[in-house]
């Protein structure tokens, strides 16, 4: 009856053990529910939605390039402008222009993009990288008077004019 009493003794312990391999799968596939709250899964914060402070027009105008609030800075986003163009800006009938101003551009779309208005403004895009980058204006390239605003753009290895 010892030899017997083994096998019963084996047969519990392998029965013990997958008891409890199923209870731990169960456990950890009942905690997927508890992901959402924890401290370190929050959901990513959802787009700025598009609003339209300034009136786009010009050659390249066709395109559309929307435009967001980035905190207190308007963000016109050229992400989609390649090769040369052009646009001109100006501040939507009834309001004036934004505080702050920024230009979203792709390293290697563009290579070189200038601002006109009080002043002019140029700013060089290195072509590393490949994401978007945002190019926020100084304070007195453009001034409440200010009544258009011209933004043109080269591509990598052309210079702007002078």
């Amino acid at each position: 009856m010892q030899a017997g009493s083994g096998v019963v003794r084996a047969t519990a312990a392998a029965k013990a053990r997958a008891a409890i391999l199923t209870l731990a799968a169960l456990a950890t596939a009942g905690c997927g529910h508890l992901r959402p709250h924890w401290p370190w899964q929050h959901a990513p914060a959802p787009p700025a939605p598009p609003v339209h402070e300034l009136d786009i027009g010009g050659a390249a105008g066709t395109a559309t390039f929307p435009q967001y609030w980035k905190r207190n800075t308007l963000l016109v986003d050229l992400s989609a402008a390649s090769g040369s163009g052009s646009i001109t800006l100006k501040p939507a009938s009834g309001s004036d222009w934004p505080v702050r101003l920024a230009f979203r551009v792709t390293p290697g779309a563009v290579g070189a993009l200038e601002v006109r208005a009080a002043q002019r403004a140029t700013f060089a895009v290195v072509a590393a990288g490949g994401k978007p980058v945002d190019l926020e204006l100084a304070p007195g390239i453009y001034t409440p008077q200010t009544p258009l605003m011209t933004v043109s753009w080269e591509p990598a290895g052309v210079a702007p004019a002078p």
